[in-house]
């Protein structure tokens, strides 16, 4: 048998991966050990929140799947960070468990040039550190001009309660035990790392009176730009909010030595930025209690696996199963909560991701990308969008064309995978807006803006969307013109406009784009002045851009001088050892990342400016660039 590109693993990476090359008239196999579990939701109920929010706005401007189905199975939709700034603001959806995967395998069902395989693989076939296929555990040979790994928690893992540990995935599946043990003798360091999860109640078990109710936002609000969602926002599912309290850590000091992880039964390294709570308990010991959301996990009651299950976001644990009940008896709300589900720990094997290029492909293996966890990261919106990425470059480097980068500030996507490639791993990555240092640059927003032109020249957007996209541009400079030309004097009517709004009165004429800045006027006011008859993202668009304009203006400075590294290209050959003058642990980062313009090069930990000086000299001297 043969294919262009093989997907191993049908997790949110894989997904995108498959669809990506498929959509691109790849023939595609998509390899996984469970039919039933693509696409499968095994933590959270959720997509999007800070920052990954605006990574699935990424996705869809791209061409890819998340945002579009995340739309189809959203229980509760909210706007965070609504009283912050743009660059902070991004879209989280409360998921139907059970609708989510249901969609996205009908997707991919109904995709020409892909075929699904149930399977796990074994080894790769490697030819002259090249890919050349896969070998399945029954010995099959499958051959391929690419391969994306896309494997998820399942290399080795292990779930841990207490001091048990047993082999398996996160539902009991088969875990992958030897591909891993394969990527190290071609060379590949593995990382050992863990996650976890929270327990699941009863959501009859729940003492309502005593939590507090939290409700999504009264609009509908979409990941996909297509808008195609199908909850209705007048009738979406509450969840609920309680808190820990001082008995609660009580009893996890009590217990502490129990856990997997303070018993010393975990092996891998857990994510620093999603703690479980007896880590939050320990090291936030001077805080009296941490929040807790419950949130449901399926609209479908008869549902004998999400129907009747609230997941209690925030309080992961790898207690032993009597402490858990202990705990969360704890809890004001669940003094009687019933357990559908025990919270665990699951620990697994990982690749070093600077061992990656940045367009996901291996630099040990040609014509082999990873995407997901596998590269060290955490969350569902994180492997989506390096799968989109994988399966994207998988397809052009098969096409003989330039793979697609995206630039730190041109995406969270290309910050994620830069951060992954140029500084690595030491526990689960998660994406962070404090990780993008032009993040008033990648808004939720402007998601369309800055990439749907690329997702058009790769073939995932089709000419109909990239009109639209064009459309919106030119109204968006039409409406610039409009508030730059239009006028207004300070007529009593007006005056008595601005003070009920709060805002000073006019002494002299001003146009509406100046009026703008005010912090206190809005798009919307302005339409009490003049007509304007565009949509409301045009209006989003223009009311941001005007407000924030000199601290956008400040940003594409940065970015452009960031830029002009960026297109300061370090040959492959190079030599850093025959540099003279570098410090040591540079020359040694260096040497081990390998990367591809003095930009990279400056964000690596250990290279400082006087090292990017003293290269820049080097490589002028070589005459790689004046």
């Amino acid at each position: 048998m043969k294919y262009e590109i093989i997907v191993v693993g049908g997790g949110h990476a894989g997904c995108e991966a498959a669809l990506a090359c498929a959509r691109k008239n790849h023939s595609t196999l998509l390899i996984t050990g469970n039919i039933n579990n693509i696409a499968d939701m095994p933590c959270n109920p959720s997509i999007g929140g800070p920052a990954k929010g605006i990574v699935v706005r990424e996705i869809d401007a791209l061409g890819g799947e998340m945002g579009r189905n995340a739309d189809k199975a959203a229980l509760q939709v909210k706007m965070l960070n609504t009283k912050k700034g743009p660059a902070v603001q991004a879209l989280r959806a409360q998921e139907d468990k059970i609708i989510y995967p249901q969609e996205m395998l009908k997707t991919l069902k109904n995709q020409s040039n892909l075929e699904i395989k149930e399977a796990l693989v074994e080894d790769l076939i490697v030819k002259d550190k090249k890919i050349e296929g896969v070998i399945l555990e029954n010995n099959t040979k499958i051959f391929s001009s690419a391969v994306i790994l896309t494997t998820g928690t399942y290399l080795k893992s292990k779930i841990l309660v207490g001091s048990n540990k047993t082999s398996g995935g996160p539902h009991g599946e088969r875990e992958s035990n030897y591909l891993s043990e394969k990527l190290k003798k071609l060379g590949f360091n593995i990382l050992r790392l863990k996650t976890g999860t929270p327990p699941r109640i009863d959501k009859n078990s729940i003492d309502y009176d005593k939590v507090s109710l939290e409700s999504g936002d009264d609009m509908e609000l979409t990941f996909s730009f297509d808008k195609n969602a199908s909850y209705n926002y007048k009738k979406q599912i509450p969840c609920y909010l309680t808190y820990t309290n001082e008995k609660t850590h009580d009893i996890i000091r009590k217990h502490l030595k129990e856990s997997s992880m303070y018993g010393g039964y975990v092996e891998g390294v857990g994510p620093r930025y999603c703690p479980s709570i007896e880590d939050k308990v320990v090291r936030f010991a001077d805080k009296e209690r941490h929040q807790l959301f419950l949130e449901p996990e399926s609209s479908i009651e008869e549902d004998e696996t999400y129907g009747k299950t609230i997941y209690i976001q925030g309080f992961s644990t790898s207690m032993p199963e009597y402490v858990q009940e202990e705990m969360v008896h704890s809890l004001k709300g669940l003094e009687k909560a019933k357990f559908i589900k025990y919270a665990y720990a699951i620990e697994y094997d990982a690749i070093d991701s600077k061992q990656l290029k940045k367009s996901l492909e291996t630099k040990l293996v040609e014509g082999l990308y990873t995407a997901g966890q596998i590269n060290g990261t955490s969350g569902y919106e994180e492997a989506a969008g390096q799968g989109l990425i994988a399966g994207i470059n998988a397809s052009l480097k098969l096409e003989k064309k330039e793979p697609l980068i995206l630039k730190r500030n041109e995406a969270y996507i290309g910050v994620l995978i830069d951060d992954l490639v140029t500084k690595g791993v030491t526990d689960p990555y998660r994406l962070l807006t404090s990780r993008a240092e032009y993040r008033l640059l990648l808004r939720h927003d402007n998601a369309d803006m800055r990439l749907r032109e690329y997702g058009y020249q790769v073939g995932l957007i089709n000419c109909e969307k990239y009109m639209k996209l064009k459309e919106k541009k030119q109204n968006i400079e039409k409406l610039y013109q409009i508030l730059k030309e239009q006028r207004i004097t300070p007529k009593k009517e007006i005056n008595d406009y601005l003070e009920k709004k709060g805002s000073s009165p006019l002494k002299d004429g001003i146009s509406l784009y100046d009026l703008l800045k005010r912090p206190e006027i809005s798009i919307y006011d302005v339409k009490d002045f003049i007509e304007l008859d565009y949509d409301d993202n045009v209006l989003e668009q223009v009311e941001i851009n005007i407000r924030y304009e000199g601290y956008i203006e400040k940003a594409n400075k940065d970015a452009e001088k960031m830029l002009n590294l960026e297109s300061k290209k370090i040959p492959n050959d190079i030599d850093y050892n025959l540099i003279p003058n570098i410090a040591s642990e540079a020359r040694q980062k260096l040497n081990e990342i390998r990367p591809e313009t003095l930009a990279q090069a400056s964000r690596i930990s250990g290279v400082n400016p006087a090292d990017i000086s003293i290269l820049m000299i080097y490589l002028k001297k070589r005459g790689n660039y004046e």
